[in-house]
C-alpha cells in the first residue's frame, strides 16, 4: 500500500497499488493557479484504488467542455488531495505532493509546456507536450 495525506493530517489515504504511481507535471494556467506554484505534479490511478480516512470537502464545478470536475480537499488545511472528472470515469488524479514518499517520484512527462515558467528546465529525455498529450500516447508513457 502507498499512503499519503493533506498537510495537517486530517485527511489520509492509501492507494491499493504495489508501487508508487507514475507521475506527470502539468504546467497549464489552471494547475499553476490551483497549486499556487509553477506546475502540478499528478498521478492518475483507478478511483476504486483510493481509500480515504477523514472528511475531505468536495468542490465540484463544470468545465467549459461540460464535464464535471470534483475536487477533494481537506476542510481544515485546504490541501487539494485528488480529483475526478466525469470525462474520465473510473479514474482519479492524485496530487503527487501529498504522497508520503513524494521525494522518490520522477515525472515521466510534462504537459502544457507552452505555459511553463521560463526558468524550468525539463530534461531532454522526458516527453513534453505543448498542450495536452494524445490520450493513447500519454497512457503508454505513464504505464511505461
Amino acid at each position: 500500500m502507498i499512503a499519503g495525506g493533506c498537510r495537517c493530517g486530517a485527511v489520509r489515504y492509501t492507494l491499493a497499488v504495489d508501487a508508487l504511481p507514475p507521475v506527470y507535471c502539468c504546467h497549464c494556467l489552471d494547475c499553476q493557479t490551483w497549486s499556487g506554484s509553477a506546475f502540478a505534479e499528478q498521478a492518475v490511478i483507478a478511483v476504486d484504488a483510493i481509500a480515504v480516512e477523514g472528511q475531505p470537502v468536495e468542490y465540484a464545478f463544470t468545465n467549459p467542455s461540460g464535464s464535471t470536475s470534483r475536487q477533494f480537499i481537506c476542510g481544515i488545511c485546504h490541501s487539494r488531495v485528488y480529483n475526478t472528472n466525469s470525462a474520465r470515469p473510473g479514474l482519479a488524479v492524485v496530487r503527487a505532493g501529498t504522497l508520503d514518499e513524494s521525494d522518490r517520484l520522477v515525472p515521466r512527462a510534462h504537459i502544457w509546456v507552452k505555459r511553463k515558467q521560463a526558468w524550468i528546465a525539463i530534461p531532454d529525455d522526458v516527453p513534453q507536450f505543448a498542450e495536452s498529450a494524445p490520450v493513447d500516447q500519454f497512457a503508454r508513457i505513464l504505464l511505461g
